[in-house]
């Protein structure tokens, strides 16, 4: 009887424990609506297939899904010093102290890191992935020898300061025309041609009875007659010179005491002759240009540069120059003046090229290919000419301030040369510039600056208290 019943009494204490234990391990509709602790409350509802998707209540996404809660804890940082709060519902409200809005949600904090207030306004950050498919290219700033070449079409002309022209000193006719062809080279005091003029005639006679009073008196045992006679024949001599009688002539007047007819005309300098103004026979005054005569010995160029380039080029600039008809040959050359003016129809200034022409290669009117190696700057801060841009009056680039961070800043140009462009100010060397996408990345930057203006701090909206105790009172009622 005591066994049996010891027996009955372990077999029931089984069945209770395994009972027990099946009533403890399974879930029950308590345990499923364990409420959450009351300083645990979610800040608002998340769609669990677009996070951008948020609700301030609890709600279903299209397929059913319910709204994930996101807590206080779940994006806060760890460290660093809160800057102010933000409403969560509408970010462009904020508050300097913890606050909550009109439905009793907690402004959000904002901390430091995330404000990045050392960054300058515009400044943006983009991740690496959209940096690739942007197409994103930087540059160096770098301090270097920024030079320039000027092309050019030139003009080949005569020298101005070898052009003689010659002119008669007295009237008369022409005899003999010994050089009568346009073109022709002649050497300095060849014999050009003869003219008969009554002063000439006349001034040779005054000439000829000084030399005779001359060799009357020149044994008089008075001085002051002596000098006298000597006087005069120097006098008339110097007439003829001035009457541009060449010496070979005078000599031969001195000793033959013989009146020539005709006088010679010797060219004074070597060169081509350009023109001739009178023919044999005709008569001749002192203002008719008996013949035009050039030196090609040395000849000008003209060449016409664009205003910007005008700050590169200065007098002294060495030039090469190359024609269609000398193929093959460079000539050297270099700049000798730049005239003060522009072209009122090509707004373009002209410059004068000066050349040697021992070879008399470079004929007048020739159209030549200039090329001007124009001054240099010596250690300008220098990025290529695709990294600005360019809005109205001012030119900015995007500095690289690290991994996907680019900020916009304004900058001082200079000359440019090679696709290369001078930063007078707002840029150092070193720094890294963009080169490419830089116009994506400043309609982002200017959207960034434009959303951050609209979110700085501002005096927080304050739920009214009898408004906010009810709404609190809902809260705990539900």
């Amino acid at each position: 009887m005591n066994k049996q019943l010891i027996i009955t009494a372990v077999l029931m204490l089984a069945l209770g424990g395994g009972v027990g234990y099946w009533v403890a391990s399974k879930p029950g509709k308590e345990q499923a609506h364990v409420a959450l602790p009351d300083d645990k409350k979610p800040l608002f509802y998340r769609s669990p297939m677009n996070p951008s998707v948020t609700s301030p209540v609890p709600a279903k996404d299209a397929m059913g899904m319910d709204y994930v809660p996101v807590f206080a804890e779940d994006n806060r940082p760890q460290k660093g010093e809160i800057l102010f709060y933000r409403n969560p519902m509408n970010p462009s409200v904020t508050s300097p102290v913890p606050a909550k809005d009109t439905m009793g949600m907690d402004y959000l904090p904002v901390y430091a890191e995330e404000a990045e207030t050392d960054a300058p306004a515009g400044a943006i950050k983009i991740d690496a992935v959209t940096v690739q498919n942007m197409g994103v290219r930087t540059a160096i700033a770098k301090k270097t020898l920024l030079s320039h070449v000027v092309r050019a079409v030139g003009r080949v002309a005569y020298d101005e300061e070898r052009i003689v022209r010659l002119h008669p000193k007295t009237e008369g006719w022409i005899e003999t025309l010994r050089v009568d062809k346009t073109g022709e080279w002649v050497k300095k005091n060849d014999d050009l041609l003869s003219i008969y003029s009554p002063q000439l005639v006349a001034t040779q006679q005054e000439y000829i009875l000084a030399l005779n009073n001359l060799k009357m008196l020149e044994k008089s045992p008075i001085e002051e007659i002596r000098l006298g006679a000597e006087e005069m024949v120097t006098s008339s001599r110097e007439r003829l010179k001035l009457l541009d009688v060449p010496e070979h002539q005078l000599h031969d007047l001195a000793n033959s005491h013989k009146v020539k007819k005709g006088l010679h005309i010797h060219t004074p300098a070597d060169g081509i002759v350009i023109n001739i103004g009178a023919r044999e026979g005709q008569y001749v005054t002192p203002e008719t240009e008996l013949y035009m005569i050039a030196d090609l010995s040395k000849v000008w160029v003209y060449a016409d540069i664009y205003e910007y380039e005008l700050p590169w080029v200065k007098v002294g600039d060495p030039v090469e120059m190359q024609l269609a008809g000398v193929p093959g040959r460079i000539f050297k050359g270099h700049l000798a003046f730049i005239y003060p003016y522009a072209e009122a129809k090509t707004r373009t200034i002209k410059v004068r090229l000066a050349f040697d022409n021992a070879q008399l290669l470079l004929k007048p009117e020739l159209f030549t290919e200039v090329t001007i190696y124009a001054g240099k700057q010596e250690d300008a801060v220098v990025i290529p000419s695709e990294a600005v841009i360019r809005s109205g009056a001012k030119n900015q680039v995007f500095v690289v301030r690290g991994a996907g961070k680019f900020e916009p800043r304004l900058i001082t140009t200079g000359l440019s040369s090679n696709n290369e462009i001078a930063v007078l100010d707002g840029l150092k060397e070193g720094e890294e510039v963009v080169t490419s996408a830089q116009f994506l990345i400043d309609s982002e930057s200017k959207l960034h600056e434009a959303t951050a203006k609209m979110m700085e701090p501002s005096t927080p909206q304050q739920p009214e208290p009898n408004r906010l105790i009810m709404e609190q009172g809902a809260h705990r009622h539900d």
